[in-house]
This record gives structure tokens, C-alpha cells and sequence, in this order.
């Protein structure tokens, strides 16, 4: 090989590779399993609304959801990205109500939660119906927190304590469901074998 054909070969620029990134999913849905199931222990009426609720909104519900939100969208996955960055945004736009620091602004009225928690039922339908490509477990999460946007609207609107507490049991469902779906995506990956069927 002569010496000039060596240096071209030497010279030659390698394409940078692609750093791959974990699943950021199961941190999303951990994220967001618990502090619903917390937050609707106290919709179902078995603990007050505390420090703890805020807390675990604050950290793992919006905190932990945004950042497997952005890991999402360097991952080119338009869906997770959406739906965990939104729900992210949505616990913290949620203790900003409860918490209202803004002088001068108006506290949250029963009517005006309903038409917040209608919104977000809307969304949740739009992307309960994207899960139909997605996995049982994925659809069972937002299918159920369809439900439970519906019926905490209703509860709000209508005044209803009964529904509010049976939105608490629907909550408690939809948390532990995805729970469930990130456990099950973290085990198996690591066992390399179907451990939790999703």
C-alpha cells in the first residue's frame, strides 16, 4: 500500500454516532402513577389534601414528567413527548391553583375547575384514542383518565360529592395502572423477557 493511499484511508472522517438515551417512558408513567393514586386517596375522601399531595406533584409529577418529556422528544416520539410534558405542566399548573400566589387574581371556582378538568378530558380523549396503536396497558391508563377528567368535571359542575368520591376510586385505578405499565416496562427490559404482560 503506498503511503499516500494510507493517508487518504487515515484521513478519512468517521460519522459520529448517535448516542442512544434509556426509555424515559417508565419514568413518565412512574411519575405520573403516583401522584395520581396520591392525589385521589384524597378524592376518595381517606386523606386531606397536604404538604404531601404538593409535594409529590411538584417533584415527581410535574418535575419527573417534563424531563421524560424532553427525553421523549430527542427520542422522535411525538406522543410521548406530548403526553408527558402536557400532564407535566398540568400538575404544576394545578398546585399554582390550589396554592393561587398571585395577588389580585381570583381563586378557583367550582365552575371554572370544570371547565379546566373538561378541558383536559378532551385532550386525554384525543390521546386515549392514539393508544389504540399502543400497548393494553397504555390504553387501559388513558382510558381511565379520560373517565376521570369526565367525572371530576362533572363533580365540579354539578356539585356532586358522590361523583367526586367515585372519581376517586377511578383515579386510584388509573394511577396504579400506570404504575404497573412502567414496572412492567423497566422488568422486562431488564429481565429480557415478558415478566408483567403489557
Amino acid at each position: 500500500m503506498s503511503t499516500k493511499t494510507a493517508s487518504v484511508i487515515q484521513s478519512t472522517p468517521t460519522a459520529p454516532s448517535t448516542p442512544s438515551i434509556a426509555n424515559p417512558a417508565p419514568l413518565g408513567l412512574l411519575g405520573f402513577g403516583m401522584t395520581t393514586c396520591l392525589l385521589n386517596i384524597h378524592n376518595a375522601g381517606l386523606i386531606p389534601l397536604s404538604i404531601v399531595i404538593v409535594a409529590m406533584g411538584f417533584g415527581l409529577g410535574g418535575a419527573a414528567q417534563i424531563i421524560a418529556g424532553i427525553m421523549e422528544f430527542r427520542k422522535n416520539n411525538t406522543f410521548g413527548a406530548t403526553a408527558f410534558t402536557a400532564y407535566g405542566f398540568f400538575w404544576w399548573s394545578l398546585i399554582l391553583i390550589w396554592i393561587n400566589p398571585f395577588k389580585g387574581i381570583e381563586a378557583a371556582d367550582p365552575k371554572s375547575m370544570g371547565f379546566y378538568l373538561g378541558l383536559w378530558c378532551v385532550f386525554t380523549l384525543f390521546m386515549f384514542i392514539g393508544t389504540l396503536k399502543h400497548n393494553r396497558a397504555s390504553q387501559v391508563v388513558f382510558g381511565s383518565l379520560t373517565v376521570l377528567f369526565l367525572l371530576l368535571s362533572l363533580a365540579n359542575f354539578t356539585g356532586a360529592e358522590s361523583i367526586h368520591t367515585i372519581a376517586g376510586y377511578v383515579g386510584i385505578f388509573c394511577g396504579v395502572s400506570a404504575i404497573y405499565n412502567s414496572v412492567g416496562q423497566v422488568l422486562n427490559q431488564e429481565f429480557k423477557k415478558t415478566v408483567l404482560p403489557l
